[in-house]
């Protein structure tokens, strides 16, 4: 069975966790595209663990991951990362395998994608590491592959500091690298958990473009990234928020406004922890966008949803979210493809009431408040999709399933 996990806001939504949760009962995983720009935060036993590159399975000591097709790989920030997860307990080789066709990020990608971001029609707040220098490489057809530094044709004509880049990691590579078309073939009555990055309203064809990110977050990049065909997926989670958050520039509907909302603004970063795990960055922040949801919802097949960070609201007298936009005047609820309209769009808000206690500890959805419940079941109403898990704190044992998500 293949289980295909993405972002349905603008990434930072919980998958890191919810994939670590899922993980328990899946035979691999498998990060099917992104690069060092995306961030998953897990928290097992207390210890908290930052990933980047690498598949968020990669927690459980049982577990095989594999880094996709569709990832874009700075090799430094890999092993790096390896290293860290070393220090902390976690015991990677033998474990994790990278696809032969996966792309290299190389150090000068870095120089470039900063020099680019300085020169745009429309800067996008990029990472600066290189990623959309790689994917464009890859599209102009002058990337290279991971397998490709094991083709002497291939490697002869690289250039010497790309040589001297690779050459760094080559024999560790070797023990890693797989062709995971064949893989993903052999292993097909398997329990596979395909696992996005960033999230679907920053895909390039579907998302708030430009603004977006330059590798598939949404479902349909599992495929290719992942090595299987569209008739194998058998479930689409898509992970969001209780509230909305956005890195870097781009059209926000729903974001607080700082000066009638700003000590709400605070509240939540600082209680959900709103900081990039890459950069650091301070996360805009907004109510959820039911709009943009259900627009993600549609546009990727997804049947069941995975609500994270409903706790924030704990003590909160009531909580809003967006059903509706008014863009000049006409009301919607569209999500519109130009980011004019978009970045014009005044929210038509929904307010509920809040359920003024801790949720942290409940265990069963039966034994929420009846205003949590309230709030879900709209959100249901309004997507036309169940919340089939809902995560109300950072460790595993803080989730509630309220339908087996390893069934057809």
């Amino acid at each position: 069975m293949n289980l295909v996990i993405i972002g349905a806001q603008w990434g930072d939504e919980g998958k890191g966790k919810i994939v670590d949760y899922l993980a328990e009962d899946a035979d691999t995983v498998i990060r099917f595209s992104g690069g060092a720009n995306a961030g998953h935060t897990i928290v097992h036993n207390d210890i908290t663990y930052k990933l980047h590159l690498v598949p968020s399975g990669i927690i459980y000591p049982e577990k095989t991951v594999y880094m996709g097709t569709a990832m874009v790989i700075d090799l430094e920030s890999l092993f790096n990362e390896l290293d860290t997860l070393e220090k902390q307990g976690i015991e990677w080789k033998g474990r994790l395998f990278i696809s032969d066709r996966a792309h290299i990020v190389f150090p000068s990608y870095k120089q470039k994608d900063i020099e680019m971001e300085k020169t745009r029609r429309n800067p996008i707040g990029t990472t600066g590491r290189g990623i959309g220098v790689a994917y464009a490489l890859k599209s102009y057809r002058e990337g290279i592959r991971i397998g490709d530094i094991f083709d002497k044709a291939i490697y002869n004509i690289l250039r010497p500091d790309e040589k001297e880049y690779v050459d760094k990691y080559k024999d560790l590579l070797e023990k890693m690298v797989v062709n995971l078309a064949d893989i993903m073939a052999k292993e097909k009555n398997k329990r596979k958990l395909f696992e996005g990055a960033q999230g679907a309203l920053l895909d390039p064809d579907i998302g708030t473009y430009p603004y977006v990110s330059s590798g598939s977050s949404s479902a349909v990049g599992a495929c290719t990234g992942g090595a299987i065909g569209p008739l194998d997926i058998d479930r689409i989670l898509g992970v969001f928020k209780a509230y909305n958050t956005r890195v870097g520039n781009g059209p926000f509907p729903t974001e607080f406004n700082n000066e009638t909302e700003g000590e709400l603004e605070n509240t939540i970063r600082e209680t959900g922890r709103e900081y990039g795990v890459t950069t650091g960055r301070p996360r805009r922040i907004g109510y959820l966008d039911l709009v943009a949801l259900k627009y993600v919802c549609a546009m990727n097949s997804i049947n069941s949803l995975v609500l994270t960070h409903i706790d924030i609201y704990d003590d909160m007298k009531d909580l809003k979210a967006c059903v509706a936009y008014n863009i000049n005047g006409k009301e919607t609820t569209s999500f519109p493809t130009s980011i004019t309209s978009l970045e014009n769009a005044k929210p038509v808000f929904k307010t509920f009431k809040g359920w003024g206690k801790k949720i942290g500890d409940v265990k069963e959805y039966s034994h929420l408040p009846a205003e949590t419940k309230n709030y879900i079941e709209f959100i249901e109403k309004f997507t036309g999709v169940s919340v089939d898990i809902i995560s109300v704190g950072y460790q595993r044992n803080a989730t509630m399933v309220r339908k087996n998500i390893w069934t057809r």
